[in-house]
């Protein structure tokens, strides 16, 4: 017997990994310290784990703005940890880089996965919800 993964079913375990990258990427913060970070680094990252909880509670209650919620916050994570984490410090209060980091911002190699982990998840979620929501467009009425 063969079984098939649907758009949708994808959706929800690329939904259940980006919680779990959040959860790591928000307990490696944890560990350096708030403090190591700017306000603005902080109030953007306040605002992703706000509009990322809310697409986690629409995806498992099957909500029809799912998809895009999952494309929009998927994507925007993905590129917003790239900027503030990985690329070098070009980017003054935007910046938190762990390229060349200075010691009291205590970045470890955990710092380097939860960030790296946190890109892939968003790319995840991105992607499966622009599957999902590809897949209702095509869906016959």
């Amino acid at each position: 017997m063969t079984e098939t993964t649907t758009p949708e079913s994808t959706l929800r375990i690329a939904t259940g990994v980006f919680a779990v990258a959040l959860f790591v990427h928000g307990a490696d913060h944890m560990r350096r310290g708030m403090n190591v970070t700017s306000a603005l680094v902080n109030a953007l990252g306040t605002l992703q784990i706000l509009f990322a909880l809310l697409t986690v509670f629409l995806v498992f209650r099957r909500h029809p703005a799912a998809p895009r919620a999952a494309m929009l916050i998927g994507f925007a994570s993905a590129i917003g940890f790239t900027v503030v984490h990985l690329l070098p410090d070009w980017f003054g209060p935007l910046s938190d880089s762990f390229i060349n980091a200075p010691p009291e911002a205590r970045v470890i190699g955990f710092s380097w996965f939860a960030a790296l982990f946190e890109v892939a998840a968003g790319l995840a979620i991105g992607i499966a919800g622009a599957r999902a929501l590809r897949a209702r467009q095509l869906r016959p009425a």
